[in-house]
């Protein structure tokens, strides 16, 4: 019996032994990747100076090109993360102000995320890797109910997010192989998808108060960002389009630009424009808010 306990404590001590030499040799290769996300770029860049920062899910992702405004002289950047919400948001701009990004406009969709204050899993794992290194990170996860786990349990976290930064992702990082998620400057265009347009329908949604977006506001307050935040297009035959007209009853400082694509022909999906749809929407957000300036 005193055999078997002594071989299950070594048993023990040498599977938490080849845990914490797993977890230090991920998170190594994590922090010298750059290239395989907008999370990591963020996370290893620092003192970067943005005219413009555009923040917010696959409507941003897909639906601001930077470009646009690039040709007009401001330096700008698209942050924007498909299947992100406005949790995920709030944590990318409090880690620009953590790498002392400089910021004068910060534009944020706000609109279909304003649903929920839940949170996007599989985004919160691409923070993971980054854990230990940033006070931000642990600061913002702190009250989850597996913080513990995630923060001491060596490996623990990239057993839990596998499917995301698992061995796949850490072996793809260690090679340096690049995604195409910081092309155009952030910008990843749809194309034109062939059939009749399905209607989105936005009958369970409602608007409510967001902490998350409450956060942003704070932040940008303090650090002097200019915080434009916006709604994006749908296509005309969504239905309950009146969840937009309650947006601004919630929050009547959101600018509604729901309606600033209106043709078919500019959308992918109901809910995202392809590539045309985005350059022209893009165009009118500018025209809006900003003016040509001559180019460094």
């Amino acid at each position: 019996m005193k055999q078997f306990v002594q071989f299950l404590a070594k048993g023990m001590v040498l599977l938490l032994f080849t845990m914490l030499l797993l977890d230090v040799l991920y998170t190594a290769i994590y922090l010298q990747s750059n290239s395989r996300s907008k999370i990591d770029y963020l996370y290893n860049s620092k003192n970067q100076n943005y005219d413009v920062v555009f923040l917010g899910s696959s409507r941003v992702n897909n639906h601001f090109v930077p470009e646009i405004f690039n040709e007009q002289g401001y330096k700008t950047f698209n942050f924007g993360i498909t299947r992100s919400r406005l949790e995920e948001s709030a944590l990318m701009l409090k880690m620009m102000v953590e790498r002392n990004y400089k910021i004068k406009n910060l534009i944020l969709q706000v609109d279909l995320n304003i649903n929920t204050n839940d949170h996007s899993e599989a985004i919160r794992s691409l923070f993971m890797p980054y854990l230990h290194q940033s006070e931000t990170i642990r600061n913002h996860y702190k009250n989850i109910d597996e913080y513990n786990k995630l923060l001491y349990l060596p490996f623990y976290r990239y057993m839990h997010y596998d499917a995301r930064i698992g061995f796949k992702e850490m072996f793809q990082s260690a090679i340096h192989k690049k995604t195409n998620a910081l092309d155009n400057d952030g910008f990843y265009p749809l194309k034109n998808i062939p059939g009749k347009m399905v209607p989105a329908d936005l009958s369970d949604y409602y608007p409510k108060r967001n902490i998350a977006y409450e956060e942003i506001k704070a932040i940008c307050k303090k650090n002097h960002i200019n915080l434009i935040a916006i709604t994006t297009p749908m296509c005309m035959s969504t239905i309950n389009r009146d969840y937009f007209n309650h947006i601004k009853s919630v929050y009547p400082e959101i600018h509604n630009f729901e309606n600033a694509v209106t043709d078919d022909k500019y959308f992918s999906t109901c809910g995202h424009m392809n590539k045309a749809g985005a350059i022209e929407f893009t165009k009118i957000v500018f025209n809006a808010f900003f003016k040509p300036q001559s180019k460094p």
